[in-house]
């Protein structure tokens, strides 16, 4: 116990101990004494805080605010990081806090949850600062009561003086942004995505235009669309890490043989890469095998994995700043693809290539994916399965090719694998190519099984091929160069990694 601490203090925390306790009460068994409270509390020696550097994230969080101060002179804008979501009883899923929040602080997979950025107008401008929960000390009941923020449990959490050093911002106790919530002095405007309880205490004051859309959310997306330089080295530090995941996944195909849930087995195996080198992975992987691989978001990863088959391997390393690959290959399990299942991909690669061809700035982002489609229109023609010409389908009123790609073949890829969601048509599917974007690539095909429209030997064969590109002054560098796509080169690179076989 401090030496300020008076015994009305101390009884109280005893009380806080208790109540903390009661609420699980049916299987607690924190110790609630008031002996045991006075003793866990002395006897620790005093901590030195060395406050750190500002990381380079914060230069760019600082910049991304004084875009969207410039947008919103006079108005208050709050970005909620949001709160833990409860998995089950007292269990939470692993936290990650809402992108808007995550670009306008700098605040990665270490932010605090249910912190909060307040953007005060200032004249023309705004201050910044950061509201989170400080951490209580040792002559407090909570670092040994309190289970979900407590550090006995969860380990050590910053001050506000080392968030204030590290992300270069004004910070101040969570206690506080409640009369900045409730002041209505100013217009205010609340992005949507974080906490729908401060968006709810707001009510209709804040946050929406007459059409209910989420102003500060929309305006960030569009903000996001343009990566800087720092932004691309965290994206290509994720694809690098994805391509380390991939050959762990090679290296481990026999183990994945072996098991009646390969898929399992070859996610479970790019997951630790993932906890390795990054944060986690990206979205959930999907480890399609065989016929699976026709299911586009095939995330059960539950079958096997048999030699002859294909497997799809859509997966993504998101590394501590949250920014995320998305990578997809399609491999043959026995290391050689059959003639039909040749034909299927190259037909895919020559979807991705002829995309990849066309896409530079001053295009219109939508014409990307129009490229693939020709190819698929042309090849699924070529191939008899059309009941019409490659140019007919392509007309908007058939797009009968369509039935074997029903997805889009390129989506923004940042801080969210689906990156920018809520920007405009105008802007995203409509809008003009700039130099410093990144996307996806990821033409495929996909034969269901019981596809009555198609010859038997293609049916169960699906086939994607996603790269994640930037785009530059004359075209676009590809990311994800360094992990091999055409047919002779994918069966090289699974050869030479069989002999690392685990």
């Amino acid at each position: 116990m401090s030496e300020t601490q008076t015994h009305a203090e101390a009884g109280t925390e005893h009380e806080e101990a208790a109540a903390a306790a009661q609420r699980n009460a049916g299987r607690s068994t924190t110790p609630t004494s008031s002996r045991f409270v006075e003793h866990v509390q002395q006897g620790w020696a005093e901590r030195e805080e060395v406050l750190p550097a500002p990381r380079a994230a914060a230069s760019e969080a600082a910049a991304r605010r004084a875009a969207l101060s410039a947008l919103h002179p006079g108005t208050r804008i709050v970005v909620p990081a949001g709160p833990r979501k409860q998995r089950s009883n007292d269990t939470d899923y692993a936290y990650r806090a809402a992108p808007d929040f995550a670009i306008l602080t700098g605040w990665g997979a270490d932010a605090e949850p249910d912190a909060v950025l307040v953007l005060e107008p200032r004249g023309d401008a705004h201050e910044a600062t950061l509201y989170f929960r400080q951490p209580a000390g040792r002559d407090t009941t909570e670092f040994f009561a309190n289970a979900e923020i407590g550090e006995f449990w969860i380990g050590a959490r910053p001050s506000l003086a080392h968030v204030a050093a590290d992300l270069g911002l004004a910070t101040r106790d969570l206690a506080d942004v409640g009369a900045v919530l409730d002041d209505a002095s100013v217009p205010v405007l609340v992005t949507t995505e974080g906490d729908p309880a401060i968006v709810a205490r707001l009510g209709e004051r804040a946050n929406v235009s007459a059409e209910g859309v989420d102003v500060a959310g929309r305006d960030l997306a569009e903000l996001r669309l343009v990566k800087s330089a720092w932004e691309v080295d965290e994206l290509q530090r994720a694809v690098d890490a994805t391509q380390d995941g991939f050959e762990d996944v090679i290296r481990d195909l026999s183990a994945a043989r072996a098991h009646p849930r390969g898929e399992r087995v070859v996610e479970g195996t790019f997951h630790r890469r993932a906890r390795i080198d990054g944060n986690a992975v990206g979205y959930d992987t999907i480890a399609a095998s065989g016929s699976h691989a026709c299911i586009l978001h095939w995330t059960r990863n539950d079958g096997a994995v048999r030699d002859g088959d294909l497997i799809l391997l859509d997966a993504g390393v998101e590394v501590d700043s949250l920014y995320t690959a998305d990578i997809t290959r399609t491999l043959p399990i026995s290391g050689t693809f059959s003639p039909v299942q040749r034909k299927v991909y190259e037909a895919v690669l020559e979807a991705a290539d002829a995309a990849f061809a066309i896409a530079r700035p001053g295009i219109v982002f939508k014409e990307i994916h129009a490229a693939a489609m020709e190819v698929i229109a042309r090849r699924t023609a070529e191939w008899g399965l059309l009941p019409m010409t490659a140019e007919e389908s392509l007309q908007p009123e058939n797009q009968l090719h369509r039935r074997w790609m029903v997805h889009g073949t390129s989506h923004h890829l940042g801080l969210d694998v689906h990156d920018c969601a809520q920007a405009r048509r105008e802007l995203y599917h409509d809008g003009i190519v700039e130099e410093g974007m990144v996307f996806t690539i990821e033409p495929g095909l996909y034969f269901q099984p019981d596809d009555l429209t198609v010859p038997e030997e293609l049916r169960g064969i699906g086939v994607r091929i996603e790269d994640d590109v930037v785009v530059t002054a004359d075209g676009v560098r590809n990311l994800s160069a360094g992990i091999p796509r055409t047919v002779d080169e994918v069966e090289a690179w699974m050869a030479s990694l069989a002999g690392d076989a685990r």
